[in-house]
């Protein structure tokens, strides 16, 4: 193995395109859209050099035109799981055994070919099958998927060029392993990029992984595997399967050579993996490594001092952009009484001003939620305030899935500063506001940091430097991302690494260098140039 001699010098982000009309970006999404409306997808699952394909098809259609189908994926079962984990192991020792540069030059290709052939599809493909409209999917599967290949081949090079001191007469050095074993990425519906990246930055420390996406997200995930493959990544790398969580935990969480989870996903999910595996301890090799990112209750809390337009903006677009499906979402905020009524005012005109449809009209800020179940779930939140005599619905508050899973972005008024759409993630374009007296800025800092379980993102919105101080201080426990006049979201690659603590995951930073030690067993090589031939030592001798 290299001693790790090459370093990958810090990138820059990948520029943020436009999309404005009439330029060429757009041009090239709108083909890319047409193209892959027109096909219909036949997607198999990917395991070692074989596309599988099964008699289970699964159809996919796009959120907001639940009518159109975009192509049916193929369902696996128990034993495509196995024959998962088999081909991983099968290329384990060849790919642990490449020289690490080379294993960076497969995710460099990668990424290059992300910011170029195939941007325009990424995009497409994310949009389509999420539900994302341009700038969101801009932002998610071409620029945020490109950094987190980019920085994390630059920060696995600063991690293989730290080696140990030596001393006279010896040389130390510090070997940097994959796991022993086989690493599972399980991924979410609401970020291509995360979607990538978890089994990416395992697999680029020389691990061999199973990778189920969320099925609301193939379209984009099976994609970004065939890049992978034009890009030289060798076959059975990374296995891409389509299975429900159950049938992948019952073979990968007891088996002998399960040596760790990469996750994202709900919080429930995540306690019932670790479980699972805490049960199964004394069957694996290794102890597994346990790396999950999970729900969040994300908090904005506006002091006295604060700008009204930028408290409302950070709420606007903290709380709706992607129709409130981020980790990171905007989801209660606390608004003093002395601005109450001019953020009220403002937040309302906001969402009363806001267009809905399909991704492919660029007019439309908002578009559908993932699907039924979430749509259900959403709705009957704000079915519940409505009938509430504790909350009453400012804005929005329209459900219908006739075309597509279309939720109207909801403003909530909460009188109970433990109403229950203050406590419990909805994971929907919906947010709750709550009016504190202005003078009792310290006892609602103390409100937001208990009445959620999550600690994932917060922000405060103050013009007053002690404020920002106090709330800065007293929240520190309160969110693993914490912005200062600004939204809860958005976190970059490289400048925020994103991950949070408490039911909100095991804070491991993606988009860091911490997510990558992970995913690395340590290995001390010790030679002595002139080794004792002796057991004595000179204390023994007599004077």
């Amino acid at each position: 193995m290299s001693l790790g001699t090459f370093s990958y010098p810090m990138p820059a982000n990948e520029p943020v395109l436009p999309y404005a009309p009439g330029s060429k970006e757009r041009e090239l999404l709108k083909k890319a859209l047409a193209e892959l409306k027109a096909a219909t997808a036949d997607i198999p699952m990917y395991i070692g050099n074989k596309e599988v394909k099964t008699n289970k098809k699964i159809a996919l259609h796009p959120p907001h035109e639940i009518k159109h189908t975009l192509g049916y994926f193929h369902m696996g079962d128990e034993k495509h799981v196995q024959q998962a984990i088999d081909a991983a192991l099968a290329a384990k020792e060849a790919w642990a055994a490449m020289p690490w540069e080379d294993r960076a030059g497969i995710f460099l290709k990668a990424a290059d070919l992300l910011a170029t052939k195939y941007r325009p599809y990424i995009n497409a493909a994310t949009m389509l099958g999420q539900s994302k409209n341009a700038f969101q999917a801009e932002i998610d599967s071409a620029c945020e998927l490109i950094d987190f290949l980019r920085f994390n081949i630059h920060f696995l090079s600063e991690i293989y060029c730290q080696q140990p001191n030596s001393a006279p007469g010896m040389h130390n050095r510090m070997e940097y392993r994959p796991l022993e074993g086989f690493v599972v990425a399980v991924t979410p519906f609401n970020f291509t990029a995360i979607s990538g990246n978890l089994p990416a930055s395992a697999a680029m420390c020389g691990n061999v992984v199973v990778w189920k996406p969320a099925h609301t997200q193939v379209f984009a995930a099976q994609l970004f595997m065939k890049i992978l493959l034009e890009a030289g990544l060798p076959q059975g790398v990374i296995n891409l399967i389509y299975v429900d969580g159950p049938t992948l935990g019952k073979v990968c969480f007891h088996h002998r050579d399960f040596a760790g989870v990469h996750f994202t996903g709900s919080t429930g999910v995540f306690n019932n993996m670790w479980e699972t595996i805490g049960k199964n301890m004394a069957n694996y090799k290794s102890y597994p490594r346990i790396v999950g990112e999970t729900g969040g209750k994300n908090f904005v809390v506006v002091h006295k001092s604060a700008d009204v337009d930028v408290a409302v903006t950070a709420l606007l677009r903290g709380a709706f952009e992607y129709q409130g499906q981020k980790c990171s979402a905007a989801s209660r905020a606390y608004i003093p009484s002395n601005l109450a009524e001019k953020i009220k005012k403002k937040l309302v005109a906001g969402v009363n001003s806001f267009r809905m449809g399909t991704v492919e009209d660029f007019s439309n800020f908002i578009n559908a939620v993932i699907d039924e179940k979430s749509f259900d779930k959403i709705k009957s939140y704000i079915d519940g305030a409505k009938r509430s005599k504790k909350a009453s619905i400012l804005a929005g508050g329209e459900c219908s899935k006739k075309e597509g899973y279309f939720i109207q972005p909801t403003i909530i008024l909460a009188e109970d500063p433990k109403y229950v759409t203050l406590c419990e993630e909805i994971f929907g374009p919906v947010l709750t506001l709550y009016v504190y007296s202005a003078n009792e800025f310290e006892t609602v800092l103390d409100l937001v940091d208990v009445t959620s379980p999550y600690a994932l993102t917060g922000s405060v919105i103050a013009k007053n430097r002690a404020a920002i101080v106090l709330a800065t201080q007293r929240l520190r426990s309160a969110a693993g991302n914490f912005y200062i006049n600004d939204k809860p979201t958005g976190a970059v690659v490289g400048q925020q690494p994103f991950g949070g603590a408490r039911a909100s995951g095991t804070n491991d930073k993606a988009g860091s260098i911490l997510n990558l030690y992970r995913w690395l067993s340590a290995r001390t090589i010790k030679e002595t140039f002139n080794p004792p031939v002796d057991y004595g030592y000179p204390f023994m001798q007599e004077a």
